[in-house]
């Protein structure tokens, strides 16, 4: 959970300006959000400006990866605080760590930037983007460059990696002393407006005891951590142990977070009731997050040691597993030959090296259980227990390679039957454009535009060389364009009748999408970097979105469809640039070197799961319960949990 100061400046700039004596206002319940970036239900941007705000919203999704999305409301209610409300309708609109949402009362003259505390922008560049950016051009009346300043302020943050500086940090401490009076004030409203609107709390003087138990707690379980380290060394080895010393080590720290914030509320310095709740509150989550983090690792040594009493059986278990994988790898064979004969190279980018990276796998998972069956002969348990888990997870990446192999095949086959019927669908539109009247000659270009591209689908449709999943990419850029041509003539449920019919050509495209990027990075996941597994993150989270919305809203899920299918594109380009880079740096690849990989592209983490009794939480760092999740065939890629969009921020204006 993030925690920084109310925006003390803009307060007292909106007592400064009278923000009171504003005419009454028409209220809103958080919002639902649609295709476009921008939401003015105020009526405050003319048409031009509501489409450059968009198109800069867009390329800052496009340049950076970081969504933004700006709502004008006259007034906010339900809740009736700018925090509450933005983040409410974040969480409805299922908004990511990566997403973000602006809220703006036009006559309330309130405004809030809702950001998830896991996200890549830090709390004080969240800050500094409300009172530097956002609040000089809401307190001048530019709507338009509020919403502008925002997308300049993530961006910059963005590149800057989201740090704050230490002037930053002096000036918000003046601020704070300067304007301390005042945020009492608004505190307290604020808790008069939870209080009103019957949300129950827990009392403080039983948070602040839940508080006490909890560093108690965990420094006892961070002291007994640090001692069953020592045990694990000396039973498992260093290597295998290098993650459980890094989470004891983040444990410590985020112990030393809710020390320093017990501190504070212990100091001569009075804080006040919601100050205190917001502390302890704080505290509460830093210390379930180090207790989860020690307890996973634990789990893991655990199941290690479990492994280790009974290491014979465990490594029969895994050998007949390791036959029953490498008796696929000649069907693996002949199923990516008829593919290669049948298909474009393009359409098999995702797959193209999976025959080989799985026998690399299985001759990795060999020399382990060669070792482990030389430890089991002389009664090393331990020792056979590293190396077992290290072939069972190296045969079970090999079966995720082998498995996409034949899901791909399946999603290609599906392809050319859909985008078959999506081209007899715009064989239908085109000539309903031809008949229709266009004395301007608006559709003649689309018409021309749409038959270039339906000729290009019916290629890779038919050809002797096809790419069905580009063709269908093809014809939904084909049917958007002749859709938005006929928009006019055609009224609000033809249109969603419309957008009905193609959004399952569409969703199968973006499952597809999803599908290839996440196989690619699961398997490849020690050497793929955050950007690209932040692309997959949002392009699940998108596709959970659209498949929500086709029922009442086919127009917004078919937007959303397309933009999770190009997010996974991108994320799948990325990886692959991240697997070349690894490789190229000598650390895998090929048949060569083996141990190397362990830390690398085969393994990534001796103790990720592959074969533990607890489940697995997902690949990389996408585990984990959350407050929203994506993904595909009943799957799911979410994202990072923990977060939280509680935090102090915004004002007035």
């Amino acid at each position: 959970m993030r925690s920084r100061l109310t925006s003390v400046v803009a307060v007292s700039l909106a007592i400064l300006l009278g923000a009171g004596a504003a005419a009454p206002a028409s209220a809103t319940e958080p919002v639902t959000l649609g295709a476009s970036r921008v939401l003015d239900e105020s009526d405050v941007l003319t048409d031009a400006q509501e489409s450059r705000l968009d198109a800069r919203l867009t390329k800052l999704q496009d340049d950076t990866g970081l969504g933004l999305w700006v709502v004008y409301v006259d007034d906010f209610t339900d809740p009736t605080s700018a925090e509450d409300w933005a983040n409410a309708a974040a969480e409805r609109n299922n908004l990511g760590p990566s997403q973000y949402l602006l809220a703006i009362a036009t006559e309330g003259r309130a405004y809030y930037l809702s950001a998830d505390s896991s996200g890549p922008i830090a709390e004080d560049a969240i800050t500094r983007i409300e009172q530097e950016r956002v609040l000089p051009a809401l307190s001048d009346g530019d709507w338009e460059g509020a919403g502008v300043a925002a997308a300049d302020g993530l961006e910059q943050g963005r590149s800057a990696g989201g740090g704050g500086g230490v002037v930053w940090v002096v000036i918000l401490v003046v601020a704070a002393l300067a304007g301390l009076v005042v945020w009492a004030l608004v505190r307290r409203r604020r808790s008069a407006s939870g209080t009103a609107s019957g949300t129950k709390q827990v009392p403080l003087e039983e948070l602040e005891r839940e508080a006490g138990a909890a560093l108690v707690r965990t420094d006892d379980e961070i002291s007994a951590s640090t001692q069953e380290l020592g045990f694990a060394k000396a039973e498992f080895g260093d290597a295998a142990t290098v993650e459980f010393e890094q989470a004891i080590t983040t444990a410590r720290a985020s112990l030393q977070q809710a020390f320093s914030l017990q501190q504070k509320m212990d100091d001569e310095t009075p804080d006040s009731p919601e100050e205190r709740r917001s502390g302890y509150q704080q505290i509460l989550e830093l210390c379930r997050a180090a207790a989860a983090s020690l307890a996973e690792k634990a789990e893991a040594f655990d199941a290690l040691r479990d492994l280790a009493k009974n290491a014979p059986e465990a490594l029969v278990r895994v050998q007949q597993r390791r036959a029953e994988v490498g008796a696929r790898i000649a069907e693996s064979d002949a199923l990516f030959a008829r593919l290669r004969a049948a298909y474009r190279a393009e359409a098999l980018d995702a797959v193209a090296d999976n025959p080989d990276q799985a026998r690399d796998r299985l001759t990795f998972a060999d020399a382990r259980l060669a070792e482990a069956q030389r430890d089991v002969a002389s009664g090393d348990g331990a020792g056979a227990a590293v190396g077992i888990r290290a072939a069972e997870q190296a045969v079970a990446q090999a079966t995720q390679l082998q498995d996409a192999l034949t899901t791909l095949a399946s999603d290609l086959e599906t392809a050319e039957r859909e985008g078959a019927a999506l081209v007899t669908e715009l064989e239908a539109d085109l000539a309903a454009a031809a008949a229709t009247p266009d004395p301007e000659s608006r559709l003649a270009p689309v018409i021309a535009a749409t038959r270039q591209n339906l000729d290009a689908a019916r290629k890779d449709l038919t050809g002797d060389v096809r790419d069905p999943l580009s063709a269908l990419t093809l014809l939904e850029r084909a049917n958007s364009a002749i859709d938005g041509a006929l928009g006019d003539v055609r009224d609000a449920q033809q249109r969603a009748d419309r957008a009905r019919a193609v959004l399952a050509q569409t969703l199968l495209q973006a499952r597809t999408q999803v599908a290839s990027a996440e196989d690619f990075i699961r398997s490849r996941r020690g050497a793929v970097g955050a950007t690209a597994r932040t692309r997959l993150a949002e392009a699940g989270a998108t596709l959970v979105q659209a498949t929500q919305a086709q029922e009442n809203d086919p127009e917004r899920a078919l937007a959303m469809a397309q933009h999770a299918s190009a997010l996974a594109g991108e994320a799948i380009r990325l990886a692959q640039n991240d697997v070349g880079s690894f490789a190229g740096g000598g650390n895998g690849g090929g048949g060569g070197d083996f141990g190397g990989m362990l830390g690398g592209i085969i393994i990534g983490s001796l103790l990720g799961g592959g074969g533990s009794r607890r489940p697995s939480g997902g690949f990389g760092g996408f585990g984990g319960s959350s407050r929203r999740s994506g993904g595909r065939s009943g799957g799911s890629i979410g994202r990072s949990s923990g977060g939280s969009r509680s935090r102090r921020g915004g004002g007035r204006f």
